[in-house]
């Protein structure tokens, strides 16, 4: 579907760009588009293999472990009959990756999660409360380092891009907060019916 609505974006653009007679400022707005798309992407791979890096660092000096291990307590409460050890694991270290602004780096945690999760499922094809309050936890994504948006507002020519780092953490804590107390209620209403 969404790409039948940019494909007509496109279409659109190009057919009333060319009544106008800018047919030429269309083109060259597209291939200047392409030229910056290709630039900035170069730039997030280094950045992703820099923080890449760095994570692995942290995994090999264990520190992520340590982070695991100040997250448990929180871990108990949002998922209080989750036993498997597995999914915990993968959990925890999504919910650490995208604590660190690493969301690229939350991805294959987050995928495995889900199919351990999905493993000890009762009722495959069917979410479970733990799936649910993962998927809240991994949208919202809580994050002390916005680490995409400071490189998108350094390219971009921000005079301060780190001045986002506030803003950032209390708009991820606030939809993190909601999240969680959405599928809390919800829960609570389900066991009630």
């Amino acid at each position: 579907m969404i790409n039948y609505i940019w494909s007509i974006l496109i279409l659109a653009g190009i057919l009333i760009g060319s009544i106008n007679g800018n047919l030429n400022a269309v083109s060259d707005t597209i291939l200047d588009s392409s030229k910056e798309a290709v630039q900035l992407c170069i730039l997030m791979f280094g950045v992703v293999g820099v923080w890449s890096g760095i994570m692995n660092v942290a995994v090999s000096l264990g520190l992520v472990k340590k982070l695991e291990r100040l997250i448990a307590p929180f871990l108990k409460l949002l998922f209080p009959r989750l036993r498997d050890k597995e999914a915990k694991e993968y959990i925890s270290t999504n919910i650490v990756a995208n604590l660190l602004g690493l969301g690229w780096a939350a991805t294959p945690s987050g995928i495995k999660a889900m199919k351990a999760l999905d493993r000890i499922n009762p009722h495959k094809g069917v979410a479970t409360r733990e799936m649910c309050m993962f998927l809240i936890l991994n949208i919202s994504s809580l994050q002390l380092i916005p680490v995409n948006i400071i490189v998108f507002r350094s390219q971009y020519g921000s005079v301060n891009p780190t001045a986002i780092v506030a803003p950032a953490i209390v708009a991820t804590f606030c939809s993190t907060i909601v999240g969680i107390l959405f599928a809390k209620i919800i829960e609570k209403f389900q066991k009630s019916t």
